[in-house]
């Protein structure tokens, strides 16, 4: 969690009017057609305006701004398109937003927002009428004179919980002076957002949720996270099974969890829970397996044993698992699901801590999780996903703009690399990984592309991986193929907080194939999760500048600017992978001038 801070800002918090009255009418219908007006409106209209989602909050949603006129903009912007929505709508069915907005101080906490300026905003919302905005005096001192909109003065209001009177104001505009421009309709399916009803696949589907640390310690997170993600990577090798990716059932973690809910939210028929106790030199691994929609115990064990029998007891929990969902499984697949990188106890522990150090993902983190990997790697040299991860390191940087002698990240990327491949060209992971770096830092475009097809080949079942196949397929200019990686890795991977990349590889396959309007569309489904993801900016700003939105192309630029001050024309090189052609690059670089992108 990050340190507690002030700043000053701007907050809208805005919920749907009648929300129980529609919902009791039609639960399902009311909740698609709110899911469509947050992908297709409001996302895109945060985007636009640079604002952040906060949180959803059932029927409604906080938002932040860095500034009133931006924050107003965006609520008259969102409040219009509603009103054309619902134009042909029966008044006793349409969806329609209430909105209030405050400029004031707020407490920031990770990210989440609290204090007085949260809480005005919500009473002000309150105050509105539907289809209607309610600013307080602050908002309206800041954006007179440089917004197209009216203000009806609506006294000194006395608001629940709030000390003081709060000057109000209505606001009101001329439909003509807010018109959106429109993209064009998306032609391939709309991304599954974390709530979308999921499709179960025509396989045994599972997620294994994190296990419980049971052992009294904190500091033993690590290895409870790792034994389970090796447990996913396991069951990820049985190619009649649908597993789904660490990165989506872990956002459960710490949770208070309805298995249904997941089951619902993941797409599956099954789920996996448990708990891990390491107290000294003994280990217990209790697991259940539940089917989601009725909650029903399918199966469950314990298994003890000491520290040295971690992998024996691994392999226990996936076997149990696997004579439950599928007995034709043949016992030389098992075998090969069984595979270890490694059978060495302090490597293994090495590698779960540089796990867990990459994953927080910070500059000084991705330092930690090197140094951890190179001490697995040394322990075992024969490790070969210590020195696939490794590489990923070498990735995270430069994609992040991290500083690293650029000559020293490819020898070592390729030194990485190399050995990984040397010690286990079988293991789907490391290659996978490795053959992504080779391509992304290295430019070894040729080998990068054939370890990622052996991977794919080997164990079809990994998001990561297809997700990279499909980046480097962009490169290559394969962009119906690379659309194709994309959206398998995001079935397998639909909560992921990093589904960006799957997200900008689509944006990106439709942008160089001159679909600018459908790029746009996935790039803005981003902003409204992750307002500051750089990759989205920039395709997000190229989308809409080559679309005909240069306004609204600038204004992602600007915030660009402020994530990555550094970015210009000329040194936009240094962020990207290889092009398949130089057209591509051409045509990428003439969308982000035509954005305003400096030189």
């Amino acid at each position: 969690m990050a340190r507690e801070q002030r700043r000053l800002a701007a907050i809208v918090a805005a919920d749907v009017v009648g929300y129980s009255r529609l919902m009791g009418r039609d639960e399902s219908g009311t909740l698609a057609r709110l899911r469509e007006h947050r992908t297709q409106r409001f996302e895109p209209t945060l985007a636009r305006h640079g604002g952040r989602l906060v949180k959803l909050t059932g029927d409604g949603a906080l938002v932040e701004f860095a500034s009133a006129v931006d924050a107003l903009g965006a609520a008259i912007e969102f409040q219009q398109s509603m009103a054309e929505v619902n134009r042909d709508q029966p008044t006793d069915t349409a969806i329609v937003f209430r909105i209030g907005l405050h400029l004031g101080d707020l407490i920031v906490e990770g990210e989440d927002l609290f204090g007085d300026g949260v809480n005005v905003a919500a009473r002000l919302e309150a105050e509105a009428l539907p289809g209607g905005i309610v600013i307080s005096y602050s908002v309206r001192d800041a954006v007179a004179g440089r917004l197209k909109a009216m203000f009806e003065d609506l006294g000194n209001l006395v608001l629940k919980n709030i000390e003081r009177p709060v000057q109000a104001f209505a606001v009101k505009w001329e439909p003509a002076d807010w018109k959106v421009a429109d993209l064009k309709p998306c032609v391939v399916a709309t991304p599954p957002t974390a709530d979308a009803l999921l499709t179960l696949p025509d396989k045994p589907s599972i997620a294994v949720l994190p296990f419980q640390n049971m052992s009294g310690d904190p500091e033993q997170e690590y290895f409870a996270d790792g034994l389970v993600e090796d447990i996913i990577t396991a069951l990820s090798r049985f190619k009649s099974l649908f597993v789904i990716a660490r990165n989506s059932s872990f956002t459960y973690k710490g949770k208070a969890v309805d298995i249904k809910q997941v089951g619902r939210e993941l797409g599956v028929r099954y789920v996996l829970e448990g708990s891990v106790r390491k107290a000294g030199n003994r280990l217990r691994i209790t697991s259940q397996l539940i089917e989601a929609a009725t909650d029903a115990h399918l199966w469950a064990d314990r298994f003890d044993g000491s520290l040295e029998d971690v992998f024996e007891l691994q392999d226990s929990v996936t076997l149990g698992i696997v004579g439950v969902l599928d007995h034709s499984i043949i016992s030389s697949e098992i075998a090969q699901a069984f595979r270890k990188s490694t059978s060495n106890l302090g490597a293994t522990d090495y590698y779960y801590r540089a796990l867990a150090a990459l994953r927080r993902y910070t500059a000084e983190s991705v330092d930690e999780a090197e140094a951890l990997f190179a001490k697995a790697a040394a322990t075992d040299p024969g490790f070969a996903a210590a020195y696939g991860l490794a590489t990923w390191c070498h990735i995270g940087r430069k994609s992040r703009g991290w500083p690293r002698d650029a000559a020293e990240a490819i020898s070592e990327t390729r030194r990485l690399a190399n050995l990984a491949w040397a010690a286990d060209r079988d293991d789907a992971y490391a290659i996978g990984i490795a053959g992504y770096a080779l391509v992304y830092v290295v430019r070894d475009l040729e080998t990068g592309k054939a370890w990622l097809d052996r991977s794919i080949s080997i164990n079809p079942n990994i998001a990561g991986v297809l997700a990279f196949a499909g980046q480097v397929s962009v490169f290559l200019g394969l962009y119906e193929e690379a659309i194709e990686y994309a959206q398998r890795a995001i079935r397998l991977n639909p909560r992921d907080p990093g589904i960006t990349m799957m997200r900008t590889v689509i944006a990106h396959s439709h942008y160089y194939s001159r679909r600018f309007g459908e790029a746009a569309r996935w790039a803005l489904m981003e902003f409204g999760e992750t307002p500051d993801n750089a990759v989205a900016l920039r395709i997000g700003a190229a989308s809409l500048a080559m679309s005909g939105a240069v306004a609204q192309a600038a204004k992602l630029i600007a915030r660009l600017d402020h994530v990555d001050p550094t970015l210009r024309i000329s040194t936009l090189s240094e962020r990207l992978g290889p092009y398949g052609s130089p057209e591509a690059g051409e045509l990428y670089i003439e969308g982000l001038r035509l954005a305003g992108l400096p030189e």
